[in-house]
């Protein structure tokens, strides 16, 4: 019996972890807020900044994150509300 003929094609991969499983999120119907917080700033501080963005401009959390260096990165983001013409 012969050995079957490797085809690269064919073989399988690994799959990747960094890979987003499924369709990739629609991005057109929110816009986005990025703040940076400096590595000095307090918890609280932050807390507050957010929670005024949340109640007077309609943001929601979408991501933070926390650099090397201590500073914190914080994505926020709201819906795009787009109005149809009636007349």
């Amino acid at each position: 019996m012969s050995e079957p003929l490797r085809d690269p094609a064919r073989r399988v991969r690994p799959a990747n972890p960094y890979e987003v499983a499924g369709p990739a999120p629609a991005t057109g119907d929110y816009e986005f807020r990025v703040l940076t917080f400096a590595r000095g700033s307090s918890r609280s501080e932050v807390r507050r900044e957010l929670t005024e963005h949340a109640e007077y401009g309609g943001w929601e959390l979408a991501r933070v994150q926390l650099a090397f260096g201590g500073a914190r990165r914080v994505w926020l983001r709201r819906r795009i509300i787009r109005v149809a013409r009636t007349a």
